[in-house]
């Protein structure tokens, strides 16, 4: 038995933002608070949301504190925000973090419960305000998960918060949102949506639904973002990123994520990696290590992604796999830990706190081959060096 979870409408396609007065009209919503962060605010897309809500007759107001991994600090400036109008959904425009600040707000909007108190394993159910997520990266996948993640910054913990309560309501997929993304966000978002897909594949959670999802997301990802890396306004890589993400945030939301993400987040926390990033420099590590206890399923990303073809064993498709994983890592100038610039002894001082974190936050539990501290501990030393 699989329970599946989607938002009740998603609107894809070039140019689809401006059908967002119509598509919220759809749901009788009216009164928008928008929430996002002051590169939106700068870069003019807030303006034009805006406009196109206002030419509607529409009068949003916008919050434009949100930070880089979301603190509970800034989600109770933005819920403070919400809560000082008359607005019944709330839209989250931009990256993962705006969308994700938007998802938790949504929710303390109407129940004011302290951040930590909502982290997993809790599951917060009850409905939120509407969610309506326009995203601007195809990365994280945020606009059709019932997940958010928020930092509490005194004690540098990712908090992964889950429930039906951050389920969008409404998304507007418009890939034309991400054609100015420079090739930095561009990897580390694509990257992000690839483990998505991947660990939402081999997770002991998974369903067939799941499964479809994650197979076409890997298909979509894999030859497009050089593309789009390569030349940013490259419209068809673009657009299947943005399709790829959507279709990786439906997969591992209805499966879940691993191993690769559960050591990811407090690399983030503590670090101020960004988060496809701190997944992409697991990603080869953490697939070699977990291969042995789910073969023929990473050989199924290996064959979906092009890597080996069908005619390849499952311990071949496996190995070219790993070597691609690490290639690709290399072509995209990701770094490893030591290369980012973070300091060994600061690292091997907290790699205890990170594994705890780590198993704290239920994911690894869901990975193919389940990792005790000690073995986690042994991951962050190879994927340092």
């Amino acid at each position: 038995m699989a329970a599946i979870h989607l938002p009740r409408a998603i609107r894809i396609g070039g140019g689809v933002l401006n059908e967002l007065p119509e598509a919220l009209a759809q749901f009788g919503l009216s009164r928008p608070a928008i929430v996002t962060d002051s590169w939106m605010a700068g870069s003019g897309v807030l303006e034009r949301v805006s406009d196109i809500l206002v030419k509607a007759g529409m009068a949003p107001r916008a919050f434009t504190g949100v930070v880089p991994d979301p603190t509970v600090d800034s989600v109770e400036a933005a819920t403070a925000f919400v809560r000082e109008g008359d607005h019944d959904c709330v839209i989250g425009l931009g990256g993962g973090s705006p969308i994700d600040t938007a998802k938790i707000v949504a929710v303390k909007a109407l129940r004011d419960l302290p951040v930590p108190t909502l982290k997993a394993p809790h599951q917060e159910d009850a409905p939120a305000l509407p969610i309506v997520a326009i995203p601007t990266t195809a990365g994280t996948g945020s606009e059709a998960t019932r997940v958010t993640v928020i930092t509490d910054a005194a004690t540098d913990e990712k908090m992964l918060c889950m429930g039906l309560a951050y389920l969008p309501t409404l998304a507007i997929v418009d890939y034309e949102l991400t054609l100015t993304k420079p090739a930095r966000l561009t990897a580390d978002t694509g990257i992000d949506s690839l483990v998505h897909a991947i660990e939402a594949y081999v997770s002991k959670r998974a369903n067939p639904f799941s499964d479809s999802m994650a197979l076409s997301s890997m298909r979509l990802i894999w030859p497009n973002l050089p593309r789009a890396c390569a030349d940013p306004g490259d419209r068809a890589a673009r657009e299947a990123l943005m399709l790829g993400a959507l279709q990786g945030g439906i997969a591992f939301s209805n499966s879940s994520v691993a191993l690769v993400h559960g050591m990811s987040r407090p690399i983030g926390a503590h670090f101020h990696v960004s988060h496809g990033l701190s997944n992409a420099m697991l990603m080869p590590v953490v697939t070699q290590w977990s291969a042995p206890s789910a073969l023929a399923r990473y050989a199924a990303c290996s064959r979906a992604m092009g890597i080996a073809d069908d005619s390849a064993g499952d311990q071949s498709a496996v190995g070219a796999l790993v070597e691609a994983l690490h290639k690709v890592n290399a072509d995209l100038a990701v770094p490893s830990p030591a290369a980012y610039g973070i300091d060994k002894a600061r690292w091997d001082d907290l790699l205890p706190v990170m594994a705890e974190q780590a198993i704290a936050s239920g994911s690894p539990g869901n990975n193919p081959r389940v990792p005790g501290a000690d073995e986690i501990i042994a991951l962050y030393r190879q994927a340092w060096a």
